[in-house]
């Protein structure tokens, strides 16, 4: 019998609901719009002890650093330290000033950050139907820049799906849906609203400490699977950014059609929800499940990097 064909994502998605032009033909941040000054004061108001948790996991981890199959993980170099001034041309500074410099060489989505939304496309068109030729060289639209120009701020909800699910983390290609989502946040007592920021704990990158190389071997990561009800749920919940802890938010490859990352396209593509990888939820969700409250204030702003199809960052919950 011959192999299945995979179908292209233009046939997958033929009629998938678009955002497209929704905040005119120039947006470049698209449903991160739905975040204004009413969501902002309303998230405020969850705001009840002060904790702060810090989403990002630490770049150049003597342990590793997890990143997509095909990168290389940060690199740190020292350029001065003390043992500069051991050498007879130092520099030498009025006063006796030494310091310690350092640069670091990484892909820009090799740790905890957000996607630009021009970051993947198919059938020639990136998001609110830019030519996809405009990502050469560099992001000329839909690029990092913007969204790290407006910030993420707004009310999110953690729904710790691992923990939902009686174990530790999620397994290899592990899925779950919207109504999952739904029946997780029930269980929790908490309600999902419209225009919330959504945080999904796996724990999936546990493996990643746990197997070392071999994390790697016939790779597909827990996650969301595409479905047509569920990019309309997206779409009618208003949700402008999906955040996980996994390094590319839903099921590597779609076990119903055998495409890969097809959410990617469904939801940043073509509604504009931002989407927001590898981040570190373990603290936060040991808090959430000890005090019962799972929804809290975030803000994140990723780098601004001119032209990029990522950024860094280090987001912000606070309870």
């Amino acid at each position: 019998m011959p192999e299945a064909t995979v179908p292209d994502l233009t046939e997958i998605l033929k009629d998938s609901p678009s955002n497209w032009g929704k905040w005119g033909p120039d947006d470049e941040v698209g449903s991160l719009n739905y975040l204004g000054a009413e969501q902002v004061l309303a998230a405020a108001q969850l705001i009840r002890t002060g904790k702060v948790f810090t989403l990002q996991r630490l770049i150049g981890d003597p342990k590793g650093d997890p990143v997509w199959p095909g990168r290389s993980p940060a690199e740190r170099t020292q350029i001065m330290d003390e043992a500069t001034w051991d050498t007879d041309d130092a520099p030498a500074f009025p006063g006796g000033l030494h310091y310690a410099d350092d640069k670091i060489n990484c892909f820009l989505q090799g740790s905890t950050q957000y996607d630009a939304l021009g970051h993947v496309w198919f059938d020639g068109q990136i998001w609110n139907g830019y030519d996809c030729r405009t990502t050469v060289g560099g992001l000329d639209k839909a690029s990092v820049e913007p969204i790290a120009n407006k910030g993420v701020v707004g009310r999110a909800v953690l729904l710790d799906m691992a923990r939902f699910r009686g174990k530790p983390n999620l397994d290899k290609a592990e899925t779950y849906t919207h109504e999952d989502l739904q029946a997780c946040a029930k269980a929790q007592g908490v309600t999902i609203e419209k225009r919330d920021i959504i945080l999904i704990r796996t724990n999936f990158l546990k493996t990643f400490f746990d197997l070392g190389d071999k994390f790697y071997e016939g790779f597909c990561e827990p996650g969301l699977v595409y479905s047509p009800e569920l990019v309309h749920w997206f779409q009618d919940m208003e949700i402008p950014n999906l955040v996980t802890d996994t390094i590319a938010n839903e099921v590597t490859t779609d076990p119903n059609n055998g495409a890969a990352l097809v959410l990617h396209n469904a939801l940043m593509r073509n509604l504009g929800i931002t989407l927001t990888e590898i981040c570190d939820l373990e603290n936060l969700a040991e808090d959430c499940a000890a005090d019962g409250q799972y929804a809290f204030f975030y803000a994140a702003a990723p780098l601004k990097v001119a032209k990029g199809s990522g950024a860094p960052v280090n987001p912000i919950a606070v309870k």
